[in-house]
């Protein structure tokens, strides 16, 4: 019997999405002229230029968007059109949603409380059907209904700008993470989100910058759990029962099953753990066995679309007689993917080819006619999906799991995946560079695009992966979704680099410092641009070089903005706003100088006492931006001499006139191990110094006090080469060192036991000349006082 079929749409002008045509009416397959986009970014006002690089300045004015809130039907037909559309192909029966009851009330009643619920399960276990079933419940809980969202290769801040494009209306305009917050603050819906892909800290950060929304949401049991400290609640999703799975079978292939079946149907339920995917797919292999068991009667229409035909006998696989056809084995039921891809049709089987060369990722099906050849192609993937081959992931459709793992051996080998993948790339270069085609529909097919990328790359072809990356990436940029922006770049980066191309690996250095500007990245955003305007230097790009100029000007005065608020950040109190008046946060300290934002928060007791006047105050201060950062700058380069001159001055008489072990000063190299060695017993001083009397002869007496250069005191030289410390202080020389002049016998000395006493700051003008009361005894060998 041949399969029930859905109607299909008219196959020329291929319908795409949007209801736009892929080829446009008077397409020559010419050149065509590169799409110029603005988009406010932030601060920022971005021109995305496919040629030279995208420009970034800041957002004037009259260019800033004012987000609209949506309505609730519009936000409900946003939320339609970001899910995939059922494909033309045969009829899929609707299944029902067996055993699920008591995890169906319990995530309700969790909702209704406000508290967010995370569901985990292996994957065909039936999470999104279960997630349909309780958004439908949960509709009229929350004041903003239900907003669904997937998290398919998307991170927090792709999950955020989502979120913000699904609940306002404000084409070409994605706001920065403060602007962000503070509209989705009140925001409160029940945000479904299937299919994400982290936990932990950043699962904390989205769950945090919308706290009047509840979290349904699904994941795999290999993603990261939320953080120990997380409210959310968790629900395990387990595999079905014996009954059930027998039952779920037989409203796929829509008759019961006998005794054989059900017995065969009972060994697959032990080995399954009973996923309902893997009884869809043998639910497909029961309707298969169904049609070759019976075969079409003549002059019955063969549907040649669904199940293949032998061309040579003109029937179904050589159909053999009824109750001939065995049931598969149970390692063909445990992998079936190879057998239902055998039994579908040649167009179905180049379109697996297409989807297990890209990564699992399936075409869209306007786009199946020009890759597989065939005008009736746009069926193909309703032929895959009815037989549980593909599933439906965000916007489109995917291998389900484990199915490409199946095919990569029996249906294609690793030629035929680059073929397909280099034809995937021109096609995908072609249209994605097409004026006709809008970037909101190129990013809708962003995941099959990169797909394409990367498969070039690694199949060793990069100058494809480099041409499509260059006309996807502007694509993305202005479409809004920079996280598939940023793997275009990254991907053609590399490529550029392994296959040579010096200037599109500047573009892509380029493009990537701009979108780390846009986002914060400054320090990121300044070595991209410094690497794409070397590269553009060296190949004489004097235009390329200019834009990267100008972008690196930019970066290096935001930087030099923030830099200059840091001081205002920390708590300094701004002139003219009275004592005490201090920034209220740092995000706000750290906004950029040249923009229209409102004055900075002040908060203070005399500002609440004054009022107005105080805050008319403040917008003074922040009037001129460029004047405040010189006075900024040149108050930091003052303090900065000042406590350099402070921390010279009182380090110097602490640290470098000690006595320091194995260094000998200058004035000290030739100094005798005593001050009173080889003088007269009446010019002799207990404490080291010398002392003339009056009437002694002027030799003795010439030394003249020496102002020190670096502690500030006085030494005294005398005329005999030697030099006097300061009172209260003891010179020390290395042992072996002479310690008369040039002419003295060359003896070691031992070197003090006692340490070193700190000479006074303020030693007297003139050395003391007070006779010393007992004469001390000297050495008979060196001379000096025996101590």
């Amino acid at each position: 019997m041949a399969l029930a079929r859905i109607s299909r749409p008219q196959r020329e002008p291929a319908p795409a999405f949007g209801g736009e045509t892929l080829w446009p009416e008077g397409d020559t397959g010419g050149p065509t002229r590169a799409r110029v986009v603005q988009v406010v970014a932030g601060d920022f006002l971005l021109t995305v230029n496919p040629v030279d690089g995208s420009e970034v300045a800041q957002c004037p004015p009259e260019e800033r968007r004012q987000p609209v809130p949506r309505s609730a039907q519009d936000r409900q037909r946003q939320a339609e059109a970001r899910r995939p559309q059922l494909p033309p192909g045969p009829r899929v029966p609707e299944l029902p949603l067996l055993e699920r009851d008591e995890e169906r009330e319990r995530l309700i009643r969790l909702l209704a409380r406000g508290r967010s619920v995370r569901v985990t399960g292996p994957s065909g276990a039936g999470r999104s059907s279960l997630l349909d079933v309780v958004a439908e419940a949960c509709a009229d809980l929350a004041p903003d209904g239900i907003l669904r969202l997937s998290g398919y290769r998307r991170t927090a801040a792709d999950l955020l700008q989502d979120l913000f494009s699904l609940v306002y209306e404000a084409d070409g305009y994605r706001p920065d993470r403060p602007r962000l917050l503070e509209l989705l603050s009140d925001v409160g819906a029940i945000v479904v989100l299937d299919d994400l892909e982290f936990g932990g800290a950043a699962l904390e950060e989205l769950l945090n910058a919308v706290p009047e929304c509840a979290f349904l949401i699904t994941a795999t049991p290999d993603v990261a759990a939320p953080a120990s400290d997380s409210l959310i609640e968790e629900v395990f999703l387990p595999g079905l029962t014996r009954v059930a799975c027998l039952e779920l079978l037989e409203h796929v292939v829509e008759r019961p099953l006998d005794e054989e079946e059900a017995a065969w149907a009972a060994d697959l339920w032990f080995e399954s753990e009973g996923l309902p995917l893997r009884f869809f797919q043998a639910g497909a292999l029961l309707r298969q066995r169904d049609v070759l068991r019976n075969p079409v009667e003549p002059g019955q229409e063969w549907d040649d679309s669904v199940w293949t035909s032998d061309p040579d006998s003109g029937g179904p696989f050589d159909a053999e007689p009824a109750g001939r056809v065995p049931l598969p084995s149970l390692a063909e039921s445990a992998a079936p993917a190879e057998l239902l891809a055998s039994r579908l049709s040649e167009a179905a089987q180049l379109a697996l080819d297409f989807a297990v060369a890209l990564d699992g990722e399936c075409p869209h099906p306007s786009h199946l006619p020009a890759l597989v050849g065939d005008t009736h192609g746009d069926a193909a993937l309703g032929e895959i999906a009815a037989c549980g081959l593909a599933v439906p992931v965000a916007a489109h459709y995917r291998l389900a799991a484990g199915v490409r793992q199946q095919l990569s051996v029996g249906l294609s080998t690793a030629t035929e995946d680059t073929v397909h993948a280099l034809a995937a790339a021109q096609h995908y270069t072609w249209w994605a560079g097409h004026p006709s085609v809008s970037p909101e529909r190129a990013a809708g097919e962003a995941e099959a695009i990169l797909a394409s990328m990367a498969a070039c790359r690694d199949a060793g072809h990069p100058s494809n992966a480099v041409l499509l990356a260059r006309t996807a990436a502007p694509a993305f940029a202005a479409g809004l979704h920079w996280s598939a922006w940023e793997r275009a770049l990254r991907i053609g980066q590399e490529s550029a680099r392994l296959a040579g191309e010096v200037a599109e690996e500047a573009y892509f250095h380029h493009e990537l410092g701009v979108l780390a500007l846009c986002t914060g990245n400054l320090d990121r955003a300044r070595a991209e641009l410094e690497a794409s305007i070397a590269l553009r230097g060296a190949l004489a790009d004097r235009q390329g070089t200019l834009v990267g100029r100008r972008t690196l000007a930019l970066v290096n005065d935001r930087a030099s903005g923030t830099a200059a608020l840091a001081p205002v950040a920390a708590g300094l109190e701004i002139p003219g706003a009275g004592p005490g008046a201090h920034v209220a946060s740092t995000a706000s300290a750290t906004a950029p100088l040249d923009t229209y934002d409102p004055p900075v928060t002040v908060i203070s007791k005399r500002l609440a006492a004054a009022g107005p006047p105080a805050r008319r105050t403040v917008r003074a201060a922040l009037a001129n931006p460029r004047r405040n950062l010189l006075a900024a700058g040149a108050a930091a380069a003052l303090a900065a001499v000042i406590g350099t001159v402070v921390t010279l001055g009182s380090s110097a008489g602490g640290s470098e006139n000690r006595n320091v072990p194995n260094n000998v000063k200058p004035v000290e190299s030739a100094q005798p191990d005593d001050q009173n060695a080889g003088l007269p017993a009446d010019q002799q001083s207990t404490d080291g110094t010398t002392s003339t009397k009056p009437g002694a002869s002027p030799a003795a007496s010439s030394a003249q006090p020496t102002q020190s250069a670096t502690t500030g005191g006085t030494m005294a030289v005398p005329s005999n080469g030697s030099t006097s410390s300061t009172p209260g202080q003891k010179p020390t020389t290395k042992p072996g060192t002479p310690t008369g002049g040039a002419s003295s016998p060359s003896h070691p000395t031992t070197p003090p036991t006692t340490p070193p006493t700190i000479p006074p700051t303020t030693p007297p003008t003139t050395p003391p000349t007070t006779p010393p009361t007992t004469t001390p005894t000297t050495d008979p060998v060196t001379g000096g006082t025996g101590q």
